[in-house]
């Protein structure tokens, strides 16, 4: 065989072969895309995502849309040449797996947090925008989780109402493990609690919970890797009653970062008048009680989903806005924004068309 003829073959031979490698070969990375965006002002699978009832409403127009990423699921795994691709295209973004399932993470897993994630940025943004609003929400402390195996397992109860810890009264959550860990392992800490059962009882009456019973539990020593602190096993949060109905109805959505863009359509639909001036607004963060904007991941994937379905302007995180602005797609302003007055106030410049001193976002941030 002519040395030339033999040499091509054996370079055919070989791509054959990196090309086969590279489909079968596994590598530890995942994918992220822009996913769905959704007007919190319009209807979603034909039922408006916000439902407000025993208050008066108003009308509204434009668009106040959050904006979501798609990623691949836990068990995919990415062979060379998925990932040589995603890396080549502009609209997608290629991370290491444990970035999205951290420490072996399953499907069902990183739904159930997604889940009840979401569900607290619902809660949370009902709150910042009637605090914005200078309605009263009535709030209290709670267990949130109770850990498996742990010392409260059996004696406290998710959704139980925590009034105080021997004797101190409870005014937020970060009170509750303050209080436990002044304890060494192995001593006794007292909670005074509404169980939940009574909890829902009264609010479903209409009525104020006051029957309240003491539950003494033995600490035990935390198992992380720092010093000996005194823990009972469970996770305290908030709840709230709201003085009106306020529903968000929208499936197979996950994660926190919807906050921003729900309180700010509950805000537009509580007020006379439109926020947006009819222009086309998406956004993304987290929110707190207090109004404040927390960062997300995948901003680049959302700025990119918010321009292709026409959005004019994206509320963005302070904290995310230097990695939105190195890309920023053709024709999409990057509002820059730490709380749901920020927010508010660009609005007010965007319908008004006085644009030119939005906060924009930067390289710098």
């Amino acid at each position: 065989m002519p040395r030339r003829t033999a040499t091509m073959l054996a370079s055919t031979l070989m791509l054959i072969a990196l090309l086969c490698a590279g489909v079968l070969i596994p590598v530890p990375y995942a994918e992220m895309s822009p996913g769905p965006t959704v007007n919190t002002l319009g209807d979603h699978d034909g039922e408006p995502v916000l439902q407000i009832t025993g208050h008066q409403t108003y009308k509204t127009s434009g668009n106040l849309n959050m904006t979501t990423v798609r990623v691949t699921s836990a068990d995919f795994r990415m062979n060379l040449v998925e990932a040589v691709y995603g890396w080549l295209d502009p609209e997608t973004k290629i991370v290491p797996h444990d970035t999205l399932y951290p420490n072996g993470t399953t499907e069902e897993q990183s739904s159930q947090q997604n889940a009840e994630e979401f569900s607290q940025s619902q809660e949370s943004a009902k709150v910042a925008a009637l605090k914005e609003l200078h309605i009263p929400v009535k709030s209290w402390v709670i267990v949130s989780t109770v850990v498996k195996d742990s010392p409260a397992e059996g004696r406290l109860h998710a959704g139980d109402v925590i009034k105080a810890i021997d004797g101190t009264t409870i005014k937020q959550p970060a009170d509750v493990a303050k209080l436990v860990t002044r304890h060494k392992p192995g001593q006794n800490v007292v909670f005074t609690v509404i169980p939940v059962k009574e909890q829902a009882a009264a609010e479903k009456a209409h009525k104020t919970a006051t029957a309240t019973q003491d539950v003494t539990i033995t600490t035990k020593a935390s198992d992380d890797s720092g010093p000996r602190r005194a823990i009972v096993g469970i996770s305290a949060g908030t709840d709230h009653t709201f003085p009106f109905n306020i529903d968000i109805k929208l499936a197979d959505v996950g994660g926190p970062s919807a906050g921003l863009m729900f309180a700010l359509g509950i805000y537009d639909k509580l007020t006379p008048g439109d926020l947006t001036g009819g222009k086309f607004v998406a956004g993304t963060g987290t929110i707190d009680d207090n109004g404040t904007v927390g960062p997300i991941g995948g901003v680049e994937m959302k700025t990119v989903g918010a321009r292709d379905k026409g959005a004019q302007y994206f509320l963005t995180p302070a904290d995310n806005c230097a990695a939105a602005a190195k890309d920023t797609p053709s024709g999409l302003t990057l509002v820059r924004v730490k709380n749901i007055g920020d927010a508010l106030s660009a609005l007010k410049d965007i319908r008004s068309g006085d644009t030119g001193a939005l906060p924009k976002c930067t390289t710098k941030g």
